[in-house]
């Protein structure tokens, strides 16, 4: 009976640390360093290219329409060569988005002058759907993000940018075609909702 009570207590104590990493972790993107642009209060301020309906709404920044042909944007009004990224975001099973990272061109967004790390469930070719990163580096198995809240950690360090999704490794590029430049969260097509983006620079 001992032994069994000194067991039980071990296993409380491992889970009750693990909750305890884990608050620690959802916390950590709040801590130095860290700058916040999107939370469930704020929309912050981007810099608007394309012609999608961006608007804060039931805690979240949220696009759901475009009034044109281009897809939208926001993009941040400061670029960054090195970083790390915590972005909250809901995505419908249709939707297109993605986080577009070192953009070249500020006014001009598109996948062969920025990375894009993609969040596209129903892309004709999965390669590089959600979790991969556009033209660069390929997922494989693809995982989906439709239908419900999920995390992109994504750390860009010198030529090596990598994705984690739910905590899971997508991909890892080493690329050295963009060296630096703003980032942007895109609205294709579909419903897009973030709720939460951080940046730290490194």
């Amino acid at each position: 009976m001992r032994r069994l009570t000194t067991c039980a207590f071990a296993l409380a104590a491992g889970v009750g640390i693990m909750a305890s990493a884990a608050i620690i972790g959802a916390g950590a993107q709040t801590g130095d360093g860290w700058v916040t642009l999107i939370d469930s209060s704020k929309m912050g301020e981007w810099d608007r290219v394309g012609e999608s309906n961006w608007r804060m709404e039931d805690g979240a920044v949220v696009a759901d329409k475009r009034t044109g042909d281009s897809p939208g944007y926001l993009v941040t009004k400061t670029p960054y060569k090195d970083f790390m990224i915590h972005a909250e975001f809901w995505a419908s099973d249709d939707a297109n988005s993605g986080i577009f990272l070192r953009c070249q061109n500020p006014k001009q967004i598109t996948d062969r002058s920025c990375y894009e790390v993609n969040i596209f469930d129903q892309r004709p070719d999965p390669s590089y759907g959600t979790g991969g990163i556009v033209h660069f580096a390929e997922v494989n198995p693809m995982p989906k993000a439709g239908g419900k809240w999920n995390t992109f950690e994504i750390t860009a360090k010198g030529r090596v940018i990598t994705v984690l999704l739910n905590g899971q490794k997508t991909v890892e590029l080493r690329n050295t075609m963009f060296g630096e430049g703003p980032f942007a969260l895109q609205h294709g097509q579909g419903v897009i909702k973030f709720r939460k983006v951080a940046i730290k620079p490194l």
